[in-house]
C-alpha cells in the first residue's frame, strides 16, 4: 500500500517579511504618510493588499548623522522614502576609497614584489591587529540588526565636495533597486534624528504596478537621470539631436523579466538538476511582428531557434546588447517584403530592458543613421538568417551547441574574467596554484575545479561578473569593484566575515577562512569563536602583467576570458 503523500502549505509570497518588527501602528503611520495616503488601496488586488505591501516589503530604519545609508558603486536591491530628519548626497568630487571601505587602487612596488619570495614560509591568512582595526576617517556602529559605518570628519568633508540635501518625503535608490544597477552616488545621513523607510525591490515593483502616481514619479526620475545619458552612449542613437534624442526618451518603454533573486534560485535549481531553458521567460518569440527594438540595460538573454521538438542556443547577450535592429531596418526599406524575428529571446535570471518601439525606429532613429551603420538587407544575408547577431561567422561552429548550453545552463556568460582550463593540454602540475599563493602572501585565491564539458573546465574562481550578486547586502563595502565594470575584490581590513557574498555567490567562487596572527594561531573574538573573513580571486589586481595563474601554466591550457565573448573563446579554443 502506498505510503500517505506529505502535505504541506503552499509557501506564500510573504512567508518573510522584510521586516518581522513591523508593528499595525506603523503600518496605520506609513498608510497617513505620502505618498502612501494618496494611493487607492482598491486598486490593489487582493492578494497584495498596500496594507500588506507596507507590513511585508519595508522596514523603518534610523541612522545617526554621518552613517552611510548607499555607497557610490555598490549594488541594492532597495529604495529608501525619508520619512524624518535629512540626508545629504555626495555630487562631486567622489568620496576617497578609503572612506568608503575599500582598498585604495594601487600596484605593488619593487620591495612587495620581492617579499613574495620568501613569504611562502609564513602562515596562510595572517593578519596584523592593525590591519583588523577601523580605517582612518570611517567608524562602525553594531545595532541589533546590522552593522552601520560612519564618516567621522564630517566637516572637512562637507568642505571638500559639493553636496545636496534631501528631506522628507524625498526618494531615492529606486533606479539602482529596479534595474540592478550601482548605486550613482553616496548618501549619508545629515541629522541624529534621520528615519527612513527601505522598500525592498518587489513592494516597490507591486506599488509603481497599482499606483499611477507613483510609477509616473519613478519613471520620471529614471528618464531624467538614467535613460538620457544611456541613451547618448548607445552607437546608434549618437546620430540624434538633442530634440529627437528627447522624443525618442519620451516613447521608450521599460521592462522586466525574470527572477530578480536569480542568484539563489539558479543555486538550488542546479542542485535539484532542474535548470531548464523553456522556463525562462520569453521577451521575443521567433515568428512575431518585430514590434520595437530591445536594448539590454542589464542582465543576460538567451537566443534560441526553433530545433526539431525544441530550441537549440544560438548565442547570449548581455548589457550593452541590442536585439531587432536587423529585422526593424529590413522592413523600412522594404515595405513590400517584410520579415518577422528570426530568433527568439529569452531572460536568463534577471533582464531589465528598454524596448524601442519600431515607429519611434523609423520615424526618428533610422532616418538619422549613416548607410554605413545600417544592418545589411537580410536578402543580402540570406545564406547567414540562421546565425545568431552578435556572432562572427564561424563561431557558433568553433564553439559548438555542446559548450554554449553549458555555458549558458551553468549562467557562466556572466564572467568577464573566467578561469577556462583545457584539460587536454593540463598535466596537473599546479604551477598556477602555486604562482597564486605566491603572489597572496602564501594564500590561493581559487580551486583547480569547477564544472567541466567534454575536455573544457570553468574552475572555481572569481569570474568577476558583469551582474556581481555577491556585492548586494555586504554592510562595509569590504567587496566592490576596482573601478566601474573593473575586477571585484574585497578589502580584508573592512570585511567582517558577515558571508553575504559567501551566500550570494551562485558559482561557489568565495570561501570564508580563519585567519591567523604572525605566529600562526588562530584569531578568535570574546566569545573564542574563530574570525573569519571572506577571500577569492582578485585577478592579481595589484600586479603587474596580469593574472599569476595565467603567466604561470607551462603549456598555455588556463587563460581568463570574457565568456560573454564567444570569438574569444572560439579563438582559444582553436590554438
Amino acid at each position: 500500500m502506498a505510503a500517505a503523500p506529505t502535505i504541506l502549505e503552499r509557501p506564500q509570497r510573504w512567508d518573510a517579511a522584510f521586516d518581522a518588527d513591523m508593528t499595525d501602528a506603523d503600518v496605520e503611520r506609513l498608510l497617513a504618510t505620502a505618498p502612501f495616503s494618496a494611493m487607492d488601496a482598491e486598486k490593489f488586488p487582493k492578494r497584495t493588499p498596500l496594507r500588506e505591501i507596507l507590513r511585508n516589503d519595508t522596514r523603518i530604519l534610523k541612522f545617526r548623522k554621518g552613517e552611510i545609508i548607499v555607497r557610490q558603486g555598490d549594488y541594492g536591491t532597495s529604495a529608501f522614502l525619508i520619512l524624518n530628519g535629512a540626508s545629504r548626497i555626495v555630487l562631486k568630487p567622489d568620496l576617497a576609497p578609503s572612506l568608503l571601505g575599500r582598498q585604495a587602487p594601487g600596484k605593488k612596488g619593487i620591495f612587495r614584489t620581492l617579499a613574495q619570495l620568501w613569504n611562502g614560509s609564513r602562515p596562510p591568512e595572517t593578519f596584523s591587529r592593525s590591519q583588523l582595526q577601523q580605517a582612518a576617517g570611517l567608524g562602525a556602529r553594531q545595532t541589533q540588526k546590522d552593522v552601520r559605518v560612519f564618516l567621522q570628519d564630517l566637516p572637512r568633508i562637507l568642505s571638500e565636495h559639493r553636496t545636496d540635501t534631501m528631506t522628507a518625503g524625498d526618494l531615492f535608490g529606486e533606479i539602482g533597486a529596479l534595474s540592478r544597477m550601482p548605486r550613482a552616488a553616496t548618501i549619508f545621513a545629515d541629522t541624529d534624528d534621520a528615519e527612513l523607510l527601505e522598500i525592498r525591490w518587489q513592494g516597490l515593483r507591486d506599488l509603481m504596478k497599482y499606483s499611477d502616481a507613483l510609477r509616473t514619479h519613478v519613471n520620471k526620475i529614471y528618464r531624467e537621470r538614467a535613460l538620457a545619458s544611456y541613451l547618448r552612449a548607445t552607437p546608434m542613437f549618437q546620430h540624434l539631436t538633442k530634440e529627437q534624442l528627447d522624443r525618442v526618451a519620451e516613447q521608450v518603454e521599460f521592462a522586466t523579466y525574470g527572477d530578480y533573486d536569480w542568484s539563489g534560485e539558479y543555486k538550488r535549481l542546479a542542485q535539484a538538476g532542474t535548470v531548464r531553458p523553456e522556463k525562462e521567460p520569453v521577451i521575443v518569440q521567433e515568428g512575431d511582428y518585430p514590434n520595437g527594438i530591445v536594448l539590454l540595460r542589464a542582465g543576460f538573454a538567451r537566443l534560441s531557434q526553433k530545433f526539431g521538438g525544441g530550441e537549440r542556443t544560438l548565442n547570449y547577450i548581455g548589457a550593452g546588447h541590442h536585439y531587432g535592429l536587423r529585422e526593424i531596418a529590413h522592413n523600412w526599406r522594404h515595405k513590400d517584403a517584410p520579415v518577422n524575428f528570426k530568433f527568439s529571446l529569452r531572460a536568463i535570471g534577471y533582464t531589465h530592458l528598454l524596448i524601442v518601439p519600431t515607429r519611434v525606429m523609423e520615424e526618428i532613429v533610422l532616418p538619422s543613421l549613416p548607410k554605413s551603420d545600417l544592418p545589411p538587407p537580410l536578402e543580402i544575408v540570406k545564406d547567414d538568417l540562421d546565425s545568431p547577431p552578435h556572432a562572427e561567422k564561424g563561431v557558433r561552429e568553433n564553439v559548438g551547441v555542446e559548450v554554449l548550453e553549458f555555458l549558458t545552463e551553468n549562467r557562466f556568460f556572466n564572467g568577464t574574467a573566467s578561469m577556462v582550463i583545457d584539460l587536454d593540454r593540463c598535466t596537473r602540475c599546479d604551477d598556477c596554484v602555486r604562482a597564486c599563493a605566491s603572489t597572496h602572501d602564501n594564500n590561493p585565491r581559487f580551486l583547480r575545479h569547477g564544472p567541466t564539458t567534454g575536455s573544457l573546465m570553468v574552475a572555481n574562481a572569481c569570474m568577476h561578473c558583469a551582474d556581481p550578486v555577491c556585492m548586494i547586502g555586504c554592510p562595509t563595502g569590504a567587496i566592490h569593484r576596482e573601478s566601474f565594470a573593473g575586477q571585484v575584490v574585497i578589502n580584508p581590513d573592512t570585511c567582517i566575515g558577515c558571508k553575504a557574498c559567501f551566500n550570494n555567490c551562485p558559482y561557489d567562487a568565495i570561501r570564508m577562512v580563519e585567519i591567523r596572527d604572525k605566529n600562526g594561531e588562530f584569531m578568535v573574538d570574546q566569545e573564542m569563536k574563530p574570525i573569519t573573513k571572506a577571500t577569492k580571486c582578485d585577478l592579481c589586481v595589484e600586479s603587474y602583467g596580469g593574472p599569476s595563474c595565467e603567466r604561470a601554466c607551462p603549456h598555455g591550457a588556463l587563460t581568463r576570458l570574457n565568456l560573454n565573448n564567444l570569438d574569444a573563446l572560439s579563438k582559444w579554443l582553436k590554438l
